[in-house]
């Protein structure tokens, strides 16, 4: 990309980290409503379902972030102690 930063919409950002919990959440009420489990079970599978979706949206959310604007611990962008100018380290 020639040193050109991806630009990174917020709605595009929270409609993609909405859609990756919203998915997780579908699928987790589709296996309660298959298996119908009982009371115990059934909480342990919503609870895995919660977190699953929180943990959805922080990996798109990640990785969306790093793709447009790079990872920052990458060596391209030199690191913690480098200058940022050169990429040199001091």
């Amino acid at each position: 990309m020639s040193g050109q930063r991806g630009n990174l919409s917020l709605a595009t950002l929270a409609l993609s980290s909405l859609g990756a919990a919203t998915a997780v959440l579908v699928l987790t009420t589709v296996l309660i409503a298959v298996l119908e489990p009982s009371p115990v079970p059934g909480l342990i599978i919503g609870v895995g379902g919660v977190v699953g979706a929180i943990v959805a949206m922080g990996v798109v959310s990640t990785r969306m972030s790093r793709r447009a604007f790079g990872d920052p611990g990458s060596t391209d962008s030199g690191g913690p102690g480098s200058d940022p100018g050169t990429g040199a380290s001091s």
